[in-house]
């Protein structure tokens, strides 16, 4: 049976490269597919290259990883996903104090490896818990499951929200640090047999195929082991408890320990054989070449060859996850809550959080404002990044007004600006202005822009210049220049979302445009940059 379904997949890829069609035109339509984007004029080798496809299967090294990997268009071009953080935690008390994230591994009490900064957060809510629940060992994490009942989601509204604010793939957590799996899992403690009695990534999948979506899914289950502890003492072998808290592996050294790594292995495989994700994030580390028999890089390696198979020998699917010293050639890296200072050579993932904790808390806040976020975002993709912004889901399933309220905001942003941001790629550079961003995970900007900040993405011989602030003068871009970086001469330039006749001179001392009379962007405009064709183009 399982041959005959790879032959009917091999069988409908090549229908499909027979019928192959090129889309000539696109619409800021922020619900739309996004375009299969031709790039010409003056574009740099970077970002989404289509290369031939993977002849033979992907072997469980780096090296061959790093050779093979091939970051689909469908990523690179829709630039913008939501990613959700909802499980057990979300259903405690929304008027908890701040756990990190991690309700599950505070409320146990401090930790000595934890930093004094860490210790006295776990020993706020462990008085807290103890106050609100009972003591840890009367009412434990387990506790919560069937407060967690998710009894007002709608998957379907929520994704169409999603889409209707620009986002091209959702990615739901499968399994947090709490080792509880929000789907039909072989693990005991699932969100079908206990808690809402739904299996929330087949919900979430069949919602996003309904309105056109990628679908992923983020596992975090690595981390498990030492996550719980400080339960253990409150724990018992055996039990069904003991499954959840993880009793069978060490805490300590649970990493070289042959049992949790294929216990890993088998329960990230099981969300892919399931439910066939076409991007797979691993938010954790993995088992390694020397102390884990290479079982992560075996799982990134099956998960591409899975893919290949069932397409034809062409990538359709998406790996990524956080590891800042592993070649950026073998897998989509998630530079979460940092930045980058320059373009960079392969296509990455900003993730960012707009609950202010990952997981919902009433009180939490997020320190980035709107204005800074959408800037953030454009920065981003300017460098040859793609957005994931987080939302926190209450415990009954519903979304909070104040994370609402930034996928709004950038969803207006991408109605004016779209095309110049859906299917474009970087330009020889990012930009200018005088704020700097620095390289690397967390540290994430949160300073305003001005309109001297200036970010360039380029679309079928157009270059769009993004100004990051409303401005209040005449524009002036100085790397624009005529005699600089720019070679071709700009035939007309107009302002996205306006009919305007925009007025503007290039000069050896930049590019001056004069201040339009209205702004149709309340944070960024976007100015769209019509080049002059070249005399071989004219010839073609």
């Amino acid at each position: 049976m399982q041959s005959i379904k790879r032959w009917l997949a091999c069988l409908t890829s090549l229908l499909i490269i027979g019928s192959f069609a090129i889309n000539i035109s696109y619409a800021a339509d922020i619900t739309a597919e996004p375009p299969n984007a031709l790039i010409i004029g003056d574009s740099i080798s970077i970002g989404y290259t289509p290369k031939a496809s993977v002849q033979r299967p992907v072997e469980p090294t780096w090296e061959s990883m790093a050779a093979n990997y091939r970051v689909p268009q469908w990523f690179v071009d829709g630039k913008f996903g939501v990613w959700m953080h909802w499980g057990i935690s979300s259903a405690a008390d929304e008027n908890r104090p701040n756990d990190g994230s991690h309700y599950g591994r505070r409320m146990y009490g401090p930790n000595n490896s934890e930093n004094s900064r860490q210790q006295n957060m776990n020993t706020v809510l462990t008085a807290w818990h103890t106050e609100r629940y009972g003591h840890p060992s009367e009412f434990g994490y387990e506790d919560l499951v069937p407060l967690f009942k998710a009894e007002k989601w709608d998957p379907d509204a929520l994704v169409k929200f999603f889409k209707d604010n620009g986002a091209r793939f959702i990615m739901p957590v499968a399994t947090h640090h709490d080792n509880f799996d929000m789907y039909d899992s072989s693990h005991p403690w699932n969100s079908v047999d206990m808690g809402p009695r739904r299996d929330t990534l087949k919900e979430w999948k069949a919602a996003a195929y309904r309105h056109g979506l990628k679908f992923g899914v983020s596992t975090h289950l690595y981390w498990s082991p030492r996550f719980f502890k400080s339960a253990r003492k409150y724990q018992s072998p055996g039990t069904l408890e003991a499954k959840l808290f993880n009793m069978q592996f060490d805490p300590q050294n649970y990493s070289s320990q042959d049992s949790w790594n294929q216990h890993w292995y088998d329960r990230s495989w099981e969300i892919i054989e399931k439910y066939d994700p076409d991007m797979f994030n691993n938010d954790s580390p993995y088992p390694t070449i020397k102390d884990g028999k290479g079982l992560g890089v075996k799982l990134f390696s099956d998960f591409i060859n899975r893919d290949l198979t069932q397409n034809s020998g062409e990538q359709t699917t998406v790996l990524s996850f956080k590891n800042a010293k592993q070649n950026k050639a073998a897998f989509t890296y998630n530079l979460e809550r940092g930045s980058a200072a320059q373009i960079k050579p392969h296509p990455w993932m900003w993730a960012t959080d707009l609950s202010g904790g990952w997981f919902y808390r009433k009180g939490a806040r997020n320190r980035m404002s709107i204005p800074v976020m959408v800037g953030n975002a454009v920065d981003a993709i300017s460098k040859n990044g793609v957005v994931m912004m987080n939302v926190a889901l209450r415990g009954d399933g519903t979304l909070p007004d104040n994370q609402a309220a930034y996928l709004i905001a950038f969803g207006e942003f991408l109605r004016v600006n779209g095309e110049g941001i859906y299917g474009t790629r970087p330009w020889k550079i990012f930009g200018e202005g005088p704020l700097t961003m620095k390289d690397g995970r967390q540290g994430e900007n949160h300073e305003n822009f001005s309109q001297k900040d200036v970010r360039f993405t380029q679309k079928d011989g157009v270059l769009y210049a993004f100004v990051l602030a409303p401005p209040t003068e005449d524009i002036l871009i100085d790397s624009l220049a005529v005699g600089g970086l720019l070679d071709r001469e700009i035939a007309s330039i107009g302002l996205m979302g306006s009919s305007e006749e925009i007025q503007w001179q290039r000069s050896t001392n930049g590019l001056a445009i004069q201040l339009p009379s209205e702004l149709p962007g309340k944070i960024v405009n976007g100015f769209r940059l019509q080049l002059k064709q070249t005399d071989s183009e004219l010839t073609q």
